[in-house]
């Protein structure tokens, strides 16, 4: 009995999948589906002149409102490299 309802939920479960993929593809041909925006990589330059002033990146995460990683993620994709030991300018 048991085998029959695994055999049923996997059954809908790729059914619901198939039907999803449907409707991505359908949105994406109609121009509605784009994915997320990378507003996080839209701030590299920023993050840039922040860094070169002097601020740590946790406080440019901060100031600029994304996470800290993608402040490491710009900083390694940029090839910029920390100043340390620069007093922030206020």
């Amino acid at each position: 009995m048991l085998q029959v309802l695994t055999a049923v939920a996997e059954h809908e479960r790729e059914a619901m999948l198939e039907r999803q993929r449907e409707g991505i593809a359908k949105a994406k041909a109609e121009g509605k589906y784009k994915g997320r925006a990378k507003t996080a990589m839209a701030k590299a330059g920023d993050v840039e002149k922040l860094l070169a002033a002097g601020v740590n990146p946790t406080e440019v995460a901060r100031k600029l409102g994304i996470g800290r990683s993608s402040v490491y993620r710009a900083m390694k994709e940029r090839k910029i490299k920390r100043v340390i030991g620069v007093a922030p300018a206020s």
